[in-house]
C-alpha cells in the first residue's frame, strides 16, 4: 500500500490517504495538515497502525480493447 498526500483547489490543506495497489482508496485522513511532508509522515504512521496486508490484483493497464470495437 502507498501513502499518498493531496490538496484541492476548493480545499488547499494537505491530507493523506492509504491507496493500495489496485489504486482504490483504503482510508482517508479527516485532519488537515500545513505541508506535504506532514501529511505523509501522519499517514505512514496510521498505515503501521493499520498492519495489514495488501492482497490486492493490478489492473492490467494493457488490456485487449476488442470489446469497444464493433463488429
Amino acid at each position: 500500500m502507498q501513502v499518498i498526500a493531496f490538496a484541492t483547489p476548493t480545499r488547499p490543506e494537505w491530507r493523506w490517504r492509504i491507496v493500495d495497489y489496485a489504486g482504490e482508496t483504503v482510508e482517508e485522513s479527516t485532519s488537515v495538515f500545513p505541508t506535504i511532508a506532514a501529511a505523509v509522515g501522519a499517514g505512514s504512521a496510521h498505515l503501521l497502525k493499520l498492519d495489514t496486508v495488501d492482497r490486492s490484483v493490478r489492473v492490467n493497464p494493457y488490456r485487449r480493447t476488442s470489446h469497444l470495437r464493433t463488429r
